[in-house]
């Protein structure tokens, strides 16, 4: 018998088929398998709102939205945005039935301190607005889990439940300021002890400080926050001026495009991907308010920082004056309106071509892209959500309904 040769085993003849234990390979592979099996590897279907509105708690009133939609319209009407002809009608139907999308209802920083029967009474005040339903997807923002608002978080939370009762579709809970995996469980315990018997209670997290991203023992806590929350994160929202401040850097150069702010998003992107938690982009507090001049200025910033997160694989932000909506809405449906066309020739070449390696090629010559399946669900989940947001109709651009559920 010969010398066994690289990669072999002392004597097995070359051609000899060997058999492995099937079953040590799976005893091997269980915790790996465990891991993969806890984390959501397809990207959530349901709709994922464009923004997200943050209001003061004391400044809701019944028929928020719709004065948001009005004070939209008439900055349009007053300033006149330019932007596609083909987008003013569409624009104009949003702004006059749906302006927001994600209302959230803040108890934290744009609320501030108030005496206790104050807040107890905005409590109870909000529960009755948002049982209204007011916008698709509604939510508050309880003060941070930190010892010195603690208390106080835990009070708001008990009051505006209580007169709740029932959780609203769409409902989220906001946490600012998270810094450990150890606030994440505590809230994890706070909602099954406070949610009532009619609903389960989801969350965001605000990453807003520097130790969220990486931790006093060099790694980053974020992976171990969204495990911790036991399937009740549904989002990362990055905090823009908070952490900015935080790191120091001054006022006027604090943006959603910083590269520190960069960095944040990369690491959180990264961190849930794959576990079915959005990241959501921040703010800019530049408003669109003055005259025309500062206006345009405004609209011009905040059109070009929207699309650069989209084109960054950030959907949805804050907005924090109606002012925005217009611009909101016109950078979100200028980029998948101009995406849609290749997107849909693509995806269409592809499901055309996934059973043959013929059509592949055909497909691959037509198109001028050798496309993976990977690559055929991100056009998929692009159109997708060029559909559900507004953008476009089923039907433009040979979108068909069987493209958008193929994959």
């Amino acid at each position: 018998m010969r010398p066994a040769g690289p990669g072999e085993s002392p004597g097995v003849p070359r051609d000899a088929v060997v058999k492995l234990p099937e079953r040590e390979l799976d005893r091997r592979l269980a915790a790996a398998d465990g891991l993969l099996l806890d984390r959501r590897p397809d990207e959530p279907s349901d709709r994922q709102p464009l923004h997200t509105v943050y209001v003061p708690a004391d400044r809701v009133r019944t028929g928020l939205a719709e004065r948001w939609g009005e004070q939209a319209l008439a900055a349009l009407s007053e300033h006149g945005l330019p932007y596609p002809e083909e987008l003013h009608e569409r624009i104009g139907r949003k702004l006059s039935t749906e302006p927001i999308e994600d209302l959230r209802v803040d108890f934290e920083d744009g609320y501030g301190r108030r005496e206790d029967a104050t807040e107890d009474a905005h409590a109870r005040s909000v529960a009755a607005f948002l049982a209204a339903r007011p916008a698709p997807f509604t939510g508050v923002r309880i003060k941070s889990l930190e010892p010195d608002t603690r208390p106080r978080a835990l009070r708001t939370l008990e009051r505006l439940l209580d007169a709740l009762g029932t959780i609203p579709p769409n409902f989220v809970l906001t946490l600012p300021k998270v810094s450990s995996a150890d606030q994440v469980e505590a809230l994890v315990w706070l909602c099954r002890h406070l949610e009532p018997a009619a609903g389960q209670l989801r969350f965001e997290l605000q990453v807003e400080m520097p130790q969220a991203i990486l931790g006093p023992d060099g790694t980053c806590p974020l992976p171990a926050m969204i495990h911790a929350s036991q399937g009740r994160c549904v989002g990362l929202h990055y905090g823009t001026y908070d952490y900015s401040a935080a790191l120091g850097i001054a006022a006027a150069c604090q943006s959603m495009e910083h590269p520190a702010a960069d960095h944040a998003k990369q690491v959180m992107q990264v961190a849930a991907a794959g576990t079915g938690v959005r990241v959501v982009d921040g703010s800019t507090n530049v408003l669109p308010v003055g005259d025309t001049a500062a206006v345009h200025a405004a609209w011009a910033l905040h059109l070009r920082l929207v699309r650069r997160s989209l084109e960054r694989g950030f959907y949805q932000g804050w907005d924090l004056h109606p002012a925005q909506l217009p611009t909101r809405y016109a950078a979100a449906y200028t980029f998948f309106r101009e995406g849609a066309p290749a997107a849909a020739t693509r995806l269409r070449a592809w499901l055309d071509g996934r059973d043959s390696a013929a059509q592949r090629d055909s497909g691959a010559r037509g198109t001028g892209y050798l496309d993976e399946p990977a690559t055929a669900r991100a056009l998929s989940g692009f159109l997708r959500r060029a559909a559900t947001c507004g953008a476009l109709d089923v039907g433009e651009f040979g979108v068909d309904r069987s493209m958008l559920e193929a994959l």
